[in-house]
């Protein structure tokens, strides 16, 4: 068997998705997302120009030496454009073999060591009113866990509020990607952040009690004292995790950090490989992994790093909004049903549009998610639906302080 086509699809049904599709000579089909935010075509021309000529005539059951070939055979290895250039590689090609099988590639990993994934949702307010509101409508949409980000006195726009305005029409924290040809500007004052933010959780405990795992992204705006700070403040109100609490780039910070709190930590959103991690899980400094399959590699690392991270009890936690397409999306599903130490899924479910050009499998039922049993991955792409929603430009805010500096958004 021998792959005989590698088309880079783009789509934009409400946010610019990019997709590897591989085609063998028996005419079996794998899909792979290579999905950047933002610097969409930066991927699919890394992947048009350099990666799909590559690929002709290979053997698509040969998955690891595939990875291994457009890893190290670039020389210059790592970075978000060509991690996921080889995510979208290795997805496409566990979808085939899963597919040449007749089984779902959870099965391939190992097979489920449960029944669902538990999920969390995304609630949002600009007041304590409306954080209520949004926390009860999650809570009726079946999610048994909730994320709880909340607008700051004095800041005019936030990540994570969902009743921010957008140009694009879509809510803020669906799509912070605003369409045009410039990045919009948004501003932040940590000391602001650090008073509130406690009084919010506070009040969220009152109202709904000690049981509801609540979760909070802190988005890497802190430095590693003020973390260290948050991270204390919110011991009282039992946080199932304080995400991305400083940014990645400094690991030792994470060390202070865990000297001064008990509170959870999740980190790696936006790490691309496994030796972002190496430090952090073998010195125990998070307590879940935050990887997403398409911008670490594919199906086939992300499996790695949690059999890594499985030797010190550290579970998962994969990046999951709208800015991971269905399929990067299924592909951590099977990933996460197959692995013994899985935590918690971030999902947030895709628009009409998007569910129209990917036809998905997964299911989500009482909280927990299920990436289906069809064969392979268990999403088809449809081309005609795709072609409706051409590419439209679009970048991710920045942040500004109140001196003009620029800042972590």
């Amino acid at each position: 068997m021998r792959i005989v086509t590698a088309e880079v699809l783009v789509t934009s049904p409400s946010r610019n998705f990019v997709t590897l599709r591989l085609t063998t000579d028996d005419g079996i089909t794998g899909l792979g997302d290579a999905t950047l935010n933002g610097r969409e075509l930066a991927v699919a021309s890394y992947l048009n120009e350099h990666v799909t000529p590559l690929l002709l005539d290979r053997d698509p059951h040969r998955i690891e030496d595939t990875w291994q070939f457009l890893y190290r055979s670039a020389y210059w290895r790592r970075g978000p454009v060509t991690m996921a250039s080889i995510a979208a590689v290795d997805m496409a090609l566990w979808d085939i073999k899963g597919k040449i099988a007749g089984l779902p590639v959870y099965q391939l990993l190992g097979g489920a060591s449960r029944t669902g994934l538990r999920a969390y949702g995304h609630a949002s307010g600009t007041d304590m009113p409306s954080l209520f509101d949004s926390i009860r409508h999650h809570l009726d949409a079946g999610y048994q866990s909730i994320r709880v980000q909340t607008a700051i006195p004095g800041i005019k726009a936030v990540y994570g509020v969902a009743s921010q305005k957008q140009s694009s029409g879509q809510r803020y924290d669906y799509e912070p990607a605003g369409r045009g040809a410039f990045p919009q500007e948004e501003d932040w004052d940590t000391r602001a952040y650090l008073r509130h933010l406690p009084k919010v959780f506070d009040a969220v405990r009152n109202e709904f009690g000690p049981e509801l795992p609540l979760l909070h992204d802190g988005h890497h705006r802190m430095t590693p004292i003020q973390a260290a700070k948050l991270g204390k403040a919110l011991e009282p109100y039992d946080l199932y995790w304080l995400e991305d609490c400083t940014p990645a780039e400094n690991q030792e910070a994470l060390r202070l950090v865990r000297q001064h709190t008990t509170t959870p930590l999740a980190i790696g959103e936006v790490f691309n490989t496994v030796y972002d991690f190496q430090a952090l899980i073998k010195e125990q400094l998070i307590d879940y992994v935050r990887a997403a399959s398409t911008h670490f590699g594919g199906i086939s690392p992300l499996k790695k790093i949690m059999d890594y991270a499985a030797q010190y009890q550290i579970k998962s936690g994969f990046h999951g909004p709208t800015d991971i397409s269905p399929v990067g999306f299924a592909a951590q599903l099977h990933v996460g049903l197959a692995i013994h130490n899985y935590g918690i899924q971030e999902f947030m479910p895709q628009s009409q549009a998007t569910n129209t050009v990917f036809e998905q499998n997964m299911s989500f039922v009482d909280g927990y998610l299920h990436p289906g049993d069809a064969p392979g991955i268990g999403v088809e792409y449809n081309d005609d639906a795709a072609k409706a929603h051409p590419y439209q430009r679009a970048y991710l805010p920045f942040n500004r302080l109140a001196d003009g500096t620029v800042h972590d958004w």
